[in-house]
């Protein structure tokens, strides 16, 4: 197939601009789909093409999606606001998308979900996460589940929030601090998705992407305590207390806590068992450490 395109619902968004990074820099043509197809700071490329798409409106999915050999579905609602709701983006816009794509012959569909999705979750996020997957599944049935630890990168996600935290003269820990979490660097699960357009094997499969080393919540304040040099004191807080201090910070404006993030972290987010992870993929993932270092990403395995 020569210069095949693959359309990226959400590309302009953090795990999204490193799909379309990724691909181009592969050799594909992108079409970067989503409301604000202008957002976002990424080196021009005539490879790149914008268009403006709803996923909520199948009226502007299907051209998004004409001409397309895959779609990557990254788009991401971690908050319910501005009349946006979980199960709209991440339920019935997960649906929609792969209906379209199922009927305009689109051959390969990568769904970002993330570890720990169930339809049992206390977490509405969470729920609507897993519904989404089987949503998809009842759509275009050869769905490809991508399901990624906590992101991040040198600057940004999980390791924005950490920076964030340590600047705390006290530090306040989810309960004991022993919650285990394994945070994966954008840049590997956008190889990942690459990965399974282009490995037949990977057709409708779930994959579990974790970072290269589990870390508790509070080994991971420290790495970055570490990295600063400094010294902070790190005191234990129950959990029954973040729910409150969540359901107060909700009467702001823009909380920087809500409840989904308190129930994420009340459970570990790991990689699981009897699933495909980065090693079915040739991947190496770069371990918190490295990331936090500033190390280079190490090239995939062959």
């Amino acid at each position: 197939m020569t210069d095949p395109l693959v359309t990226v619902l959400g590309g302009t968004g953090f795990l999204g601009s490193f799909i379309v990074n990724d691909l181009v820099e592969a050799g594909y043509s992108v079409r970067v789909a989503c409301r604000h197809p202008g957002r976002g700071i990424r080196p021009e490329s005539d490879r790149v093409e914008r268009v403006t798409c709803d996923i909520r409106d199948e009226r502007s999915l299907r051209p998004a999606l004409e001409g397309s050999a895959a779609m990557v579905n990254a788009v991401a609602l971690y908050e319910e606001k501005h009349g946006l709701t979980f199960d709209q983006i991440h339920v019935d816009g997960a649906h929609k998308a792969a209906r379209c794509a199922r009927d305009l012959g689109v051959k390969r569909q990568i769904l970002i979900s993330g570890i720990g999705a169930s339809t049992a979750s206390a977490s509405n996020y969470v729920r609507a996460r897993a519904q989404g997957e089987q949503a998809a599944r009842s759509a275009f049935g050869d769905t490809t589940i991508l399901r990624p630890s906590t992101l991040c990168s040198r600057h940004q996600g999980f390791v924005s929030a950490l920076d964030m935290v340590t600047r705390l003269p006290v530090i306040p820990l989810f309960g004991r601090g022993n919650t285990r979490l394994q945070p994966v660097y954008a840049g590997d699960v956008a190889a990942a998705a690459r990965r399974c357009i282009e490995m037949s094997g990977t057709t409708g499969k779930p994959f579990e992407l974790g970072g290269g080393e589990i870390y508790t919540y509070r080994e991971c304040i420290d790495l970055m305590l570490e990295h600063k040099g400094i010294r902070r004191p790190k005191i234990p807080l129950p959990f029954g207390s973040w729910h409150l201090l969540a359901t107060l910070l909700g009467l702001l404006p823009k909380p920087p806590l809500n409840r989904d993030q308190v129930i994420l972290m009340e459970n570990d987010n790991v990689v699981g068992e009897n699933v495909g992870t980065f090693a079915d993929l040739g991947i190496e993932p770069l371990s918190l450490r490295a990331i936090i270092g500033g190390e280079r990403p190490h090239p995939c395995r062959t």
